[in-house]
């Protein structure tokens, strides 16, 4: 019976066949798949949302937290961004419209993270200062910065280092603690910081002395959400374009 079949179907016409079905659905499906991460969902012309009714737009995908929440793949950015297009068609680039590192523009841009504390496999909060730490120290041999001076780009004293932020769950230094010298205390990302110098005091190329006032802050003293990670993090980024007058020049 086989023999018979065969004899009248091209077997390797018939797999060649299936496989151009089969690699034809899986482009479809990863091209429908890849608009939920980073695709727009309203024009940037009229704001008006894309056809959800399109094949090429994906169902609506919960995921489940592992708080018991869940959060949606199709969440629209809610934030009134302080920018405007500089010409009127789509893609046209952006030009910040206020203070760019405020508003969360350009490299100071931020994502919308949950505004909840990152926790411990244990449960308890992952990043917390050095004091709320005892059995944590600084290595023997390695230079304290609690107590050292914090200069901006521009060599101006920003404040003073008043305490180490730990994530005990990597043992690592995540955040320097900052007492301004106006008042108030700030987070410094410890990748952005460089102790040098003699005398010793922490280097922070990314933003000016002054600039430190606004660098965004903790609802608790002693905790940090992912959100305002996201927050500190970014402002210090777009430091880097938009500190100083002169980094938005072209290089050559």
């Amino acid at each position: 019976m086989s023999a018979s079949i065969t004899s009248h179907i091209d077997v390797a016409q018939v797999a060649l066949y299936t496989f151009w079905l089969f690699f034809a659905g899986l482009i479809f499906y990863l091209r429908r798949e890849d608009r939920r991460e980073g695709y727009p969902l309203h024009s940037e012309v009229t704001g008006e949302p894309f056809n959800q009714d399109s094949l090429l737009i994906p169902d609506e995908k919960l995921f489940k937290l592992a708080n018991g929440e869940t959060t949606s793949s199709m969440r629209a950015d809610t934030r009134d961004l302080r920018m405007a297009p500089t010409e009127g068609w789509s893609g046209a680039p952006f030009e910040p419209t206020g203070d760019p590192m405020v508003d969360g523009v350009g490299p100071a841009a931020w994502a919308e993270r949950r505004d909840v504390v990152e926790t411990t496999y244990e449960g308890s909060p992952k990043i917390i200062p050095m004091r709320k730490l005892p059995e944590f120290e600084v290595a023997t041999g390695d230079v304290d910065p609690r107590g050292l001076p914090v200069k901006g780009c521009d060599k101006q004293v920003a404040g003073t280092v008043r305490d180490l932020w730990i994530d005990h769950g990597e043992q690592m230094i995540r955040y320097l603690e900052v007492e301004l010298e106006g008042g108030g205390n700030v987070l410094l990302p410890m990748t952005m910081a460089k102790l040098t110098g003699y005398p010793a005091h922490v280097a922070v190329n990314a933003i000016t002395g002054a600039q430190f006032a606004k660098v965004p802050k903790t609802k608790d003293a002693d905790t940090v959400t992912l959100l305002e990670e996201d927050k500190i993090c970014a402002y210090y980024a777009g430091g880097y374009l938009y500190a100083t007058p002169d980094r938005l020049k072209p290089i050559i």
